[in-house]
């Protein structure tokens, strides 16, 4: 902490040169405009930057479709693309600094109308994903709001939890889509699906972590799904975070360094060769806890974890585009049990435990156009995600013996081919082909008492296969109306199960600035292997028929935009969850599954869910240095399980408000440093969990639930407070940050479970004010 302040008097007392007229023109923007559904490059397309509504500068792009614009005051931009026979293309909120060139991507889509017809519409690049292939259902994530928004923590995971239909806790990012289970989120980086790229995956709750490992010094644009999504995306249930990784600057080498409470961040972009276009760019973070301990559970200043994310960008002349990517973590964390029971108030307090995880991904992809209309891109890529764990119990006679041990090995190797053919203006076609190996070596054991022998839950190794094929056509039909209509396939070779699935979108623009559109989709995702290999007394593997996990997705939405600035949109939707996994008893379902690793049930696909809400959003982008997002819903999340009783899931908090709203004032003789506030409310319904039979619970020593009313009681609504205050000096060639970043500043005591406590012979609900504090400066030349 020290350090920290050091650096900020340093910051602060330094005669600043930045008073000096001559320096203020520091900035660049540089972009390339293309074709939004062939990617194909759009010379001497016109380029106009504003600032505050008025024209800084015009452009025209080369025939390669790039554009620049040097010597630019820092600050916020908007940018507009216009091309003959295009919709243009408005680009909001662009900051510019000086230590870093600001690199856009600029797609527009071809007008498919005659003239006469021409309902001008401009494509707005928050208002819709960067998948030209989905129409409804989705939401581009871009990059700096994940290092803006309050709550955000530079993490993609809680960035997502201010959209519309969003829930994460405070203590794990997991992602709750219209109240499904963040389990059945799907992850992918560079088109290819990735295990949980969260810190302390799996042990926070399956789908959830801590943080993500992707730092946003090497995200890109991303696009985040909440239903009904396009044909290309398989093995998904609930939504999917499609992210990319940006390409690194190819003409100057650029840097950058953090230091704060929860670690080091190094960063570092540049050309391999100059005059090539080729680039890297890397991040390498490194942290440890133990600076917040009194802010986090006892026991997290044990917590360490480090993680580096790469790209390597290579164009050529004739052979199209390599590139070579990667994302890795390693954790680790422990606690000794507590041998005196004097000291034992919970379960916990004589349990120890010590974990090491680790997670990576890496790919080769190349990219060609094949013609003016098509181009293919196939990436060949391995992914592997692994835990080794073991738990302690503390006997009273001071002895410790195991209580439950994980070892698990996961490893994909993956090839994902697609083409992309834009046969005229008014229909485009991406299909493709993914196969992937899945290698598994898993000894999970777990004791039925303290003391006790560990028992197998899970023990196998060996190989099967997930193998996906996609085929998905883009229709504009006349200029008001688009469809969208595709076909996913996926077949596990494990246990020959097999899933068609169905997609189509539509949207019509009543004019230029409303518009309708409707979703439907099948989508299906298989489970965690260790479910597959769960086995009985005898060794006999009862679940590895399991079927896929299925739902049927079906929304409305209708968009309206006033002026430039803001945004309205309503969004109904309705899911049918069937096929799900449950035991062949009692209310057990896989639909609230959180953290549940030693799952001895026999399990059969019968269960069921049902999902319907309304997601409201209203936005205003920024102008004048001023934004705010307001996003609601209204949901309810229903399971049935063997025992034909439709109940709320674990997960169903019924609704969901977030109020941001942010404000940045440009400083200094030459208006080139910013002073930026950022504000989050988060009030949704409370957790939910099954009543307590106290009489048994007392009887046994140790919490026992009355799951004949399973997530029929839960707590009072949480309020969650955040915000983000922050500094920058824009210097020639460089630039300072000093911010200070805090998730929870309301304080909310954040429900973890219910113990039963050996002093008092009652039953507690645990909860924890978990308040994540993050001061740090940065800076970038």
């Amino acid at each position: 902490m020290k350090i920290v302040w050091a650096f900020a008097c340093v910051l602060f007392l330094t005669p600043g040169n930045a008073s000096n007229a001559a320096n203020s023109d520091i900035g660049t923007i540089r972009g390339r405009v293309f074709d939004r559904t062939s990617e194909i490059e759009l010379p001497f397309a016109s380029i106009v930057l504003m600032k505050a509504d008025s024209v800084v500068a015009t452009a025209q792009t080369d025939t390669a479709g790039l554009f620049d614009f040097r010597k630019l005051t820092p600050g916020r931009y908007d940018l507009k693309a216009s091309y003959l026979g295009y919709n243009p293309a408005l680009l909001k909120e662009l900051l510019v600094t000086s230590g870093h060139d600001l690199i856009v991507s600029v797609p527009l889509t071809e007008n498919s109308s005659l003239l006469a017809e021409v309902v001008v519409k401009p494509y707005v690049n928050k208002s819709q994903p960067l998948n030209s292939m989905a129409l409804t259902g989705g939401r581009m994530l871009a990059v700096e709001e994940a290092s803006r928004y309050a709550g955000g923590l530079d993490d993609p995971a809680r960035l997502a939890s201010s959209f519309a239909g969003v829930a994460t806790n405070v203590g794990d990012n997991g992602i709750v889509v219209r109240g499904n289970a963040p389990k059945f989120l799907q992850w992918k980086v560079e088109d290819v699906e990735v295990p949980n790229p969260n810190h302390f995956a799996e042990i926070a709750g399956f789908g959830a972590g801590g943080l993500a490992a992707i730092s946003s010094n090497v995200l890109g644009n991303s696009d985040f799904f909440t239903g009904a999504f396009p044909a290309e995306y398989g093995n998904a249930l609930s939504g999917v975070f499609d992210i990319k990784l940006r390409n690194g600057n190819n003409t100057k080498h650029e840097h950058a360094f953090a230091l704060g409470t929860m670690g080091i961040d190094v960063a570092s972009q540049g050309p391999l060769k100059k005059g090539t276009g080729s680039s890297y760019i890397f991040n390498y973070r490194y942290s440890t806890l133990a600076l917040m301990s009194g802010f986090l559970p006892e026991g997290a200043e044990n917590m360490r974890y480090q993680d580096l994310s790469f790209k390597f960008n290579i164009p050529t002349q004739k052979h199209g585009t390599f590139s070579v990517w990667g994302v890795g973590l390693i954790d680790s964390n422990g606690e000794d049990p507590k041998t005196n029971p004097q000291e034992w108030e919970y379960l916990n307090d004589r349990e120890g435990w010590k974990n090491k995880l680790y997670m990576g991904a890496a790919g080769l992809a190349h990219k060609i156009n094949l013609n003016g209309r098509s181009f293919l891109k196939t990436t060949l890529a391995a992914t592997i995600n692994g835990i080794d764990g073991k738990g302690d119990v503390a006997m009273e006679d001071g002895s410790v013996h195991p209580e439950n041990s994980i070892s698990k090995l996961n490893a994909n190797i993956i090839l994902n081919s697609y083409v992309n053919t834009k046969f005229s203006a008014r229909h485009t076609n991406r299909s493709g082909l993914t196969m992937t190996a899945l290698l598994y070596d898993m000894d999970i054991r777990n004791a039925e008492t303290p003391g006790a022998t560990l028992a197998p839950v899970a023990d196998n190794s060996g190989a099967s296969a997930l193998i996906e094929a996609h085929t998905n056509s883009a229709f504009a039909l006349g200029n008001r109306w688009k469809l969208n209509a595709g076909l996913h396939v996926q077949y596990l070779t494990l246990n020959n199960h097999y899933s068609i699935e169905p997609r189509v979108s539509a949207a019509y623009d009543i004019d230029s600035k409303s518009t309708l559109t409707t979703a439907f989709g099948m989508h299906s995702r298989m489970e965690m292997l260790n479910y597959y290999f769960t086995q009985g007394a005898d060794g006999q593997l009862y679940n590895k028929n399991l079927d896929f996990t299925r739902a049927l997705h079906f929304s409305l939405g209708w968009q309206r935009t006033f002026g430039e600035n803001f945004r309205f949109l309503v969004e109904p939707y309705v899911q049918y969850l069937y096929s799900v996994p449950v035991s062949k008893t009692g209310t057990f379902s896989f639909l609230n599954l959180k953290d549940e690793w030693y799952v001895m049930d026999e399990l059969t696909n019968l269960g069921k869910g049902f999902n319907y809400g309304l997601d409201v959003t209203f936005e205003k982008y920024m102008t004048a240095g001023f934004y705010f997002m307001f996003t609601g819903s209204l949901y309810n999340a229903r399971y049935k399980a063997a025992d034909g009783v439709w109940r709320n899931t674990r997960f169903n908090r019924n609704f969901l408000l977030n109020a941001l709203a942010g404000k940045e004032w440009m400083v200094g003789k030459t208006k080139r440093n910013m002073w930026s506030l950022n504000l989050k409310l988060t009030y949704m319904g409370g957790d939910r969990f099954s009543p307590v039979d106290y009489e048994n619970s007392i009887l046994n020593q140790e919490v026992v639930f009355d799951e004949t009313k399973a997530y029929s009681s839960r707590l009072s609504p949480i309020l969650v407070g955040s915000f983000t205050v922050s500094y920058r000096i824009n210097r020639k060639k460089l630039s300072h940050e000093l911010a200070f970043k805090m998730l929870n500043c309301t304080g909310y005591a954040e429900y973890f479970n219910h113990a039963f406590n050996y002093q008092t012979q009652k039953v507690d609900i645990i909860r924890d004010g978990i308040a994540m504090p993050n001061i740090y400066y940065k800076i970038e030349f």
